[in-house]
């Protein structure tokens, strides 16, 4: 069965490191962006170049439509997808409870936790033995935020990555006797560019020494532990959390 994985987010960060470690693992591969098609593009073109299979797809994971035609996108262009990783996420920047707006915290579950309960959806509907499929893995990247709690700083953020820890035990339950896995990576304190959305660019640095490794961690660190997850290497692992925050 051919290895074909879509990543949500995948353009950058976390997500474009994912792309080219699953590329030289034999995967076809769909690159998911929202608005940066240079990004993605430029993460196809490296992979293409090296021999790889790669697609760049263009959708906003809280639009059910846009989720749907991504799917048929990849069913139309790779073939059935074997492997999800719902990696697309936002947050806003840092404030208190006391400061949030019911449209920011609508923003941000919107992408957080309806973009993966869509995309789980879509590839439950395509992997899962009830419904004639050959099976998957599906990893969730949440954060060490849903068990932090981030006070001060994105509680909002914090509490959609607990309802994606949720997704992740509920679903992995449900569809395991359906030859699919369900499991969830809890990235901390990581240099990608998400930081500077919520404010603070140099925010890994400044809380580096609160960190018991005494270090932020890379995006290739938390790329090998999910393409692990998602591999056979892990064939009896489901409902599942890694923790990637340095003993934090």
């Amino acid at each position: 069965m051919e290895k074909v994985i879509i990543i949500t987010g995948g353009s950058r960060g976390i997500g474009a490191a994912i792309a080219r470690l699953a590329a030289t693992e034999g995967y076809a591969i769909c690159v998911n962006y929202l608005n940066n098609k240079k990004a993605a593009t430029t993460i196809v073109n490296e992979i293409t170049s090296n021999g790889g299979h790669a697609i760049a797809v263009a959708a906003d994971v809280a639009r059910e439509s846009d989720v749907v035609k991504m799917f048929q996108t990849v069913d139309q262009e790779l073939g059935t997808v074997t492997a999800l990783v719902n990696n697309a996420g936002i947050l806003e920047t840092q404030c208190r409870i006391d400061e949030l707006t019911a449209d920011r915290i609508n923003r941000i579950f919107s992408v957080n936790v309806t973009g993966s309960f869509l995309c789980s959806r879509e590839a439950v509907r395509r992997m899962s033995s009830q419904h004639g499929g050959k099976g998957g893995a599906i990893v969730n990247v949440s954060s060490a935020a849903s068990r932090l709690g981030s006070p001060g700083e994105y509680v909002d953020y914090a509490a959609s990555k607990g309802a994606v820890d949720s997704l992740t035990i509920g679903l992995s339950k449900e569809v395991a006797a359906e030859n699919i896995r369900v499991n969830a990576v809890r990235p901390a304190f990581i240099y990608t560019d998400i930081h500077a959305s919520g404010g603070e660019p140099n925010r890994v640095d400044r809380v580096s020494e609160t960190i018991p490794m005494k270090r932020g961690g890379e995006p290739e660190e938390v790329a090998r532990t999910i393409l692990w997850l998602l591999s056979e290497e892990a064939s009896y692992v489901t409902g599942s959390f890694v923790d990637l925050s340095g003993g934090k």
